[in-house]
């Protein structure tokens, strides 16, 4: 056994006196090395030879069940409780129970608000991201600008002209109006100045055909 093992195994009965009176409820010795071990270091048997001992000089209290052994701390040693002091006890319970979970409650708001805030933008990201915003939104205006400075543009006095003078056309044409369109046949619309770009209009070329 080792050095720090025989000096744990030697205060064993004082420790586990302590833990039985502290705790006040029965332990089996497996329920006791189990609780104790990590934090004191006992081995099972040190455990279990200092609770015989313990037994043996009444100062805790031995029962058996079957194949098992309970300890637990003499109760000739605490102060008789009256039936007010258990509902006060009681009483401090319920109150505790409805602390705590109030408690469980409002840390799960704030595990929620805090989910919220670790997902949110941080601040230079947001900065960024106005900047990229602002940024797009220049060159939409810049290209809204353009579009209102250009000169090409079909006024609808002039779109209403285009489209009654290739109706009255088509009256007379053989074909359909998409052939009349795609065939070069429409003589020039555009005494107005329209560009002939504009073929979602109309359709403008060079040379005249004769209809038919």
């Amino acid at each position: 056994m080792s050095k720090g093992r025989a000096e744990a195994a030697a205060g064993a009965p004082g420790i586990l006196l302590r833990y039985l009176q502290e705790q006040n409820r029965p332990y089996s010795a497996q329920d006791v090395f189990g609780n104790l071990q990590r934090e004191h270091g006992l081995g099972k048997a040190a455990v279990v030879k200092a609770l015989e001992q313990l037994a043996q000089q009444g100062k805790i209290k031995e029962k058996t069940y079957g194949k098992q052994k309970i300890y637990f701390a003499d109760q000739d040693q605490f102060d008789m409780v009256s039936d007010a002091d258990l509902q006060g006890l009681d009483a401090k319970i319920v109150a505790l129970t409805a602390n705590v979970q109030s408690l469980q409650q409002s840390c799960r708001h704030m595990e929620a608000e805090l989910k919220e805030l670790t997902s949110a933008l941080t601040t230079p990201e947001m900065q960024k991201e106005i900047q990229e915003l602002k940024k797009e939104c220049a060159g939409y205006t810049e290209r809204l600008k353009n579009i209102k400075a250009a000169t090409n543009h079909v006024t609808p006095e002039e779109k209403e002209q285009a489209t009654e003078l290739s109706d009255a056309i088509l009256e007379g044409y053989p074909k359909s109006k998409k052939q009349f369109f795609v065939s070069g046949a429409l003589p020039s619309l555009l005494p107005w100045g329209l560009h002939p770009g504009r073929s979602h209009l109309l359709v403008s070329l060079p040379h005249r055909r004769k209809l038919g």
